[in-house]
């Protein structure tokens, strides 16, 4: 088990970095980090932001109510797995 952790962990970076051909073609920005086909238009760049911004938003709302999730009712489960 410890060796094809110890594999997995070697291999999979290796694996994640840009070959020479994909890094070519890729805008400045994205360059030895990713692969394939780089973006076709700015309409991607958009698309990517707003994902990210909703990614984030979801973050920090599931944080802000993880930590103080505002349920006052003695008879609620979190009760239960708190006690």
């Amino acid at each position: 088990m410890k060796k094809g952790s110890l594999l997995f962990i070697l291999l999979i970076p290796a694996g994640l970095l840009a070959c020479p051909v994909c890094e070519r073609n890729q805008p400045k920005i994205l360059k030895g980090i990713v692969h394939g086909a780089g973006p076709e238009s700015n309409w991607d760049y958009v698309s990517i932001w707003i994902t990210i911004i909703i990614a984030v938003i979801t973050l920090l709302y599931s944080i802000k109510w993880l930590v103080k999730p505002g349920e006052k009712n003695a008879d609620h489960i979190k009760y239960s797995i708190l006690k």
